[in-house]
């Protein structure tokens, strides 16, 4: 039997045109910088949004901005209600411009309106953080990021980021007897504290959740664990979170001379709980996923997307696979016949979202759609 991959009319069109962009893009650093104050990160990231901008004006579509944030948006007008697409990988970026240029191309297709975006700072969490839904402008969206061709994710992580700073204080090693504090002892004290067999990345699959530290800095005075906390259940969430309070409380406690200061910052939510409000959006993805002879499979998401904080506030964006494989490895790879199978899907669901069927499937809403990578 033929791979479908190979066979679908959309994803042989745009195949060559897919992989001609996605290795013009990978050829820009776009790498973000988790201790930078400014938004975005790193100011290279907008060399990729300058050319992307460049691209959109050239394939036709309408109202292409690069914003003060470094998001880029833009309109490709339809015969329907208006659509969403953004992406902030590169094999995200290039099945979105291969979708949207194909349809640019080909006029005579029926399809909802589409709203392009692409983000930055998506991998250290902060990628929506100016996110302007109202000036985004659309009902609904879909992520294009890393899953393995088919899948589509409508469950991610609950998220967490825990801080834990240790005040100690520092004397010369020559005269400090009984009077040395050792910050640097007291946060390897909560390291080694940590469950050994359990609640760890190391330890766990499927459903566990976890607690990880990701970074610790200091000096004898004073010195940062940075942690991460992660669960499919909130509640368990929690329950991540306080351990990592007991542990700075007990040492605390032992070492009453020094000063534990312990904070949690939310970093998006499971998306599930939102997306289970409107089960449209993602069977919507489910339907185009076959209809480019696919079939289409979920696995809850051992971390999160952009797609988590958008749909939280509001925003329900599932996500749609991307056919990248090894991420975060310097073994990360993609296919272009994935590429295309996606790419071929966006353009499956914008003409979904133009049928009078699916138009009406979404309740006290419009017929707009959206699709955004994480």
């Amino acid at each position: 039997m033929a791979d479908p991959r190979y066979s679908t009319p959309i994803a042989a069109v745009v195949a060559d045109d897919v992989l001609e962009r996605f290795l013009r893009y990978v050829q820009v650093d776009t790498q973000s910088d988790d201790d930078s104050e400014t938004y975005p990160s790193t100011a290279k990231q907008l060399d990729l949004g300058k050319l992307l901008a460049d691209e959109l004006r050239e394939i036709g579509l309408e109202d292409v901005e690069l914003t003060e944030h470094g998001y880029v948006f833009a309109t490709l007008p339809g015969s329907g209600g208006p659509t969403v697409l953004g992406a902030d990988d590169k094999a995200g970026v290039a099945e979105i411009m291969g979708a949207v240029a194909y349809l640019a191309a080909h006029p005579d297709i029926d399809h909802a309106p589409i709203r392009v975006g692409f983000t930055v700072d998506e991998e250290v969490g902060r990628g929506v953080d100016h996110f302007d839904i109202e000036r985004f402008g659309a009902d609904f969206a879909y992520t294009l990021d890393g899953s393995e061709i088919g899948r589509i994710d409508d469950e991610t992580f609950s998220a967490s980021e825990v801080r834990i700073r240790i005040e100690g204080h520092s004397v010369h090693p020559g005269t400090s007897k009984d009077k040395m504090v050792n910050a640097i002892k007291l946060a390897a004290h909560i390291v080694e504290r940590l469950p050994q067999d359990d609640r760890s990345p190391e330890t766990t699959e499927g459903r566990e959740g976890f607690v990880h530290p990701t970074r610790i800095t200091g000096t004898t005075a004073e010195a940062e664990l940075r942690f991460i906390a992660r669960d499919f259940d909130a509640q368990k969430l929690a329950e991540h979170e306080q351990l990592l309070r007991s542990l700075a409380d007990e040492v605390s406690a032992e070492e009453p001379r020094a000063t534990l200061t312990v904070t949690v910052e939310e970093s998006y939510r499971n998306m599930k709980e939102f997306l289970d409000a409107d089960p449209a959006v993602t069977e919507a993805a489910d339907e185009a996923t076959r209809r480019t002879g696919l079939e289409p499979w979920r696995e809850p998401i051992r971390g999160g997307t952009d797609g988590s904080m958008l749909s939280a506030r509001g925003l329900l964006t599932p996500n749609i696979y991307t056919g990248a494989h090894q991420f975060h490895s310097v073994l990360e790879w993609a296919s272009v016949q994935d590429m295309a199978a996606s790419a071929a899907t966006i353009v499956e669901l914008v003409k979904l979202w133009a049928e009078p069927e699916w138009a009406t499937r979404r309740s006290g809403t419009s017929d707009r759609t959206a699709a955004s990578p994480r």
